[in-house]
């Protein structure tokens, strides 16, 4: 029998804004006897941020702080071999997060991050998928707002339209995601080198269609769209161009109740027209400067990582999702997941809920790069709902556009 590893979870890059916010919630809500530690590069902030969740438990006066840099493949061996569950907060994905992800493959640990880079998602699973399935690791990346929200709010609704009786047949699903709020340096950084990079990203997405297998005898599809007037979301649906979609997509591709022919359509609900235009022509914009290294580096200085919203800002944020499912021929369901800032406050607890999710629940024995539906589903749905996240059915459909 092997020896019980130290710790029950670490979390990597508590020094960072988004670590920052994750370790506060971990000291408010890991279960008594859990064994976790907090690591990072530099000692001298690590201690800094111990002293901070002392203030908010004191038992979190001694709790392990582990240095490692997230380029010493070493000593990332180290701290994946000596936990169950890794928790990742560090970004860019693409500069900073292959070695902890190869690390938790080979020592079979379960990795968590809050990645929103398809590029990154799709390179470590043609290099690392084989190794976890064959150690039994869980690689679950997309565990903050991107995707957790849009993934268990897909899994939610068909489960729903299930409970009114019989498998799915033919079903579609739109999306629709309202949100106030900012982002954070880091998150900002990620986007930027996800713009720059659309010929690799592509490049990647090809390589992993190429080895991935497709479900037999099923159909799963995520068109993009078209910008439209929604009646469910009483807004204007304009698509979004995030990894959401495909990892919706992969959640059905693995889970047979979604049915034989599924597809997935994902939209940002804007009220007025003009305000959907201008926020296409800004996304536009950003992507076109990405590809010039001079404009790329000057926007990249306006917002740095390790910076983020304040507390005040944070309260004031909040974000809906609404989910219409349709069968062909029968049910409709219509669905919501909303909550407060989706970008730092439940993007933490999010990411934590999922730790903690891995480590103590009872789960599906798979193995390998997974969904957050695939690896977790109900009984993460089920975290979420108790740490004050909200996914409701509507029976009727809406009279005001969702959100506040």
């Amino acid at each position: 029998m092997a020896e019980p590893r130290p710790y029950d979870l670490v979390l990597f890059g508590a020094t960072g804004f988004t670590g920052g916010l994750t370790a506060e919630y971990l000291a408010r809500t890991v279960p008594e006897g859990c064994r976790w530690a907090i690591a990072g590069r530099d000692e001298r902030r690590l201690a800094a941020v111990r002293t901070r969740l002392a203030r908010i438990d004191p038992r979190c006066a001694d709790l392990p702080l582990l240095t490692a840099d997230a380029a010493d493949r070493e000593a990332l061996r180290a701290v994946a071999a000596g936990a169950r569950v890794v928790v990742s907060t560090v970004g860019p994905y693409l500069q900073h997060g292959e070695p902890l992800v190869a690390a938790c493959a080979d020592a079979g640990t379960d990795y968590v991050d809050l990645t929103g880079e398809p590029e990154f998602v799709d390179r470590m699973y043609l290099r690392h998928h084989e190794r976890a399935v064959a150690t039994g690791a869980r690689l679950v990346h997309a565990c903050g707002f991107d995707s957790v929200p849009h993934d268990l709010g897909v899994l939610f609704t068909v489960e729903e339209l299930l409970r009114r009786g019989g498998p799915a047949t033919a079903l579609r699903v739109e999306g629709f995601v309202r949100a106030g709020g900012t982002i954070s340096g880091g998150t900002f950084a990620s986007a930027m080198t996800a713009f720059s990079r659309p010929r690799a990203m592509a490049r990647a997405a090809r390589a992993r269609r190429a080895v991935e297998p497709r479900p037999k005898g099923r159909l799963v599809r995520t068109p993009t769209g078209r910008p439209h007037r929604s009646r469910v979301a009483r807004a204007w649906a304009v698509p979004m161009p995030t990894i959401d979609p495909q990892v919706v997509s992969r959640s059905a591709a693995a889970l047979g109740a979604y049915g034989p022919d599924f597809g997935y359509a994902h939209y940002a609900a804007v009220r007025r027209l003009p305000i959907a235009l201008a926020g296409v022509a800004a996304v536009a914009s950003i992507a076109l400067a990405a590809q010039l290294p001079v404009l790329r580096r000057a926007l990249g200085r306006l917002r740095k990582p390790g910076d983020g919203p304040g507390e005040d800002q944070r309260a004031r944020s909040w974000f809906a999702v609404r989910f219409v499912a349709r069968e062909r021929g029968g049910r409709t369901v219509l669905t919501e997941v909303s909550g407060g800032d989706p970008g730092y406050q439940e993007t933490a607890k999010m990411l934590a809920e999922a730790a903690l999710c891995l480590a103590y629940d009872d789960l599906p024995p798979v193995a390998g790069q997974l969904t957050t539906a695939v690896a977790m589903g109900r009984p993460l749905i089920d975290r979420l709902i108790a740490a004050g996240l909200s996914f409701r059915v509507l029976d009727t459909p809406p009279t005001a556009a969702p959100g506040r």
